[in-house]
């Protein structure tokens, strides 16, 4: 090789080299540094969703608040947690008061075209929970959609969506307090509500007299999956090699188990 063709290759090496690092200085900020630097994850959730979150005593208890705990660690920091509201997620999500939002969360086509979201943790679904005497009579979405069914929902998430997409005669209340609308049914002023299927199978061991209606059989295929800003791929990129590593090494199925039983 001639000392002219050495010299051009070495010049094209170094122009490859500068434009690599200047296009690495160019690159757009993400939240995986901004976190870093901050010291601190702000983790939105909504506190009123057993057992993923819940607002207990001045703080969050559930299986989404110990994983938010394990990607805060992952990160360096500390996880702070926000409160929000079901209704509230996306604008609050857009408006940068959180890095995350975590709480079993729907994925949903007409929120991923606002965020993104982390891979699937869960597939899950909705199902009716009822009074046990009444688990009979409520097997379908056609057996539910009549005049004389009472059925409760919380607002502005996805329960809400699918009970008003779903059932055209039903009577439908929107109960604003997710924690206590289970206690409508028992107390006879609903006749059922629907909600994700785990959901209904803890509230049937915590609360006597309700039952699941088939909840491995739910009335809608479902995923869940952590709600991140749209656009930044290289924090999604981190969350997602954080969940898998966290379901590979047994972490996620340990937590899981300390609120499903």
């Amino acid at each position: 090789m001639s000392i002219a063709s050495m010299v051009r290759r070495a010049g094209l090496a170094a122009c490859l080299t500068f434009a690599a690092s200047s296009a690495w200085a160019q690159a757009p900020a993400s939240l995986l540094d901004t976190v870093q630097s901050r010291g601190t994850l702000q983790v939105c959730t909504t506190g009123d969703y057993k057992p993923f979150t819940l607002a207990k005593d001045g703080a969050f208890e559930g299986i989404d608040i110990e994983l938010a705990k394990s990607l805060a660690k992952a990160l360096g920091v500390e996880a702070k947690f926000v409160q929000t509201k079901w209704s509230d997620l996306l604008t609050d999500m857009g408006s940068g008061k959180c890095d995350v939002a975590m709480g079993g969360i729907s994925v949903t086509l007409d929120r991923q075209k606002k965020v993104f979201f982390s891979s699937p943790y869960l597939v899950n679904g909705k199902a009716p929970i009822v009074r046990c005497a009444d688990k009979g009579k409520f097997q379908t979405v056609a057996d539910i959609d009549k005049p004389e069914t009472r059925v409760i929902v919380n607002p502005g998430g996805t329960n809400e969506r699918f009970v008003r997409a779903n059932f055209k005669q039903a009577k439908i209340e929107v109960y604003p307090d997710n924690v206590t609308i289970f206690d409508q049914i028992l107390a006879g002023k609903a006749d059922l509500m629907i909600a994700e299927s785990i959901e209904v199978k803890v509230q049937e061991k915590a609360k006597p007299g309700l039952c699941a209606v088939n909840p491995d059989e739910p009335l809608q295929y479902g995923e869940m999956g952590y709600m991140l800003p749209r656009g930044d791929a290289p924090f999604k990129a981190f969350v997602d090699t954080w969940l898998h590593l966290a379901k590979a090494t047994g972490e996620f199925a340990k937590i899981y188990g300390q609120f499903v039983r």
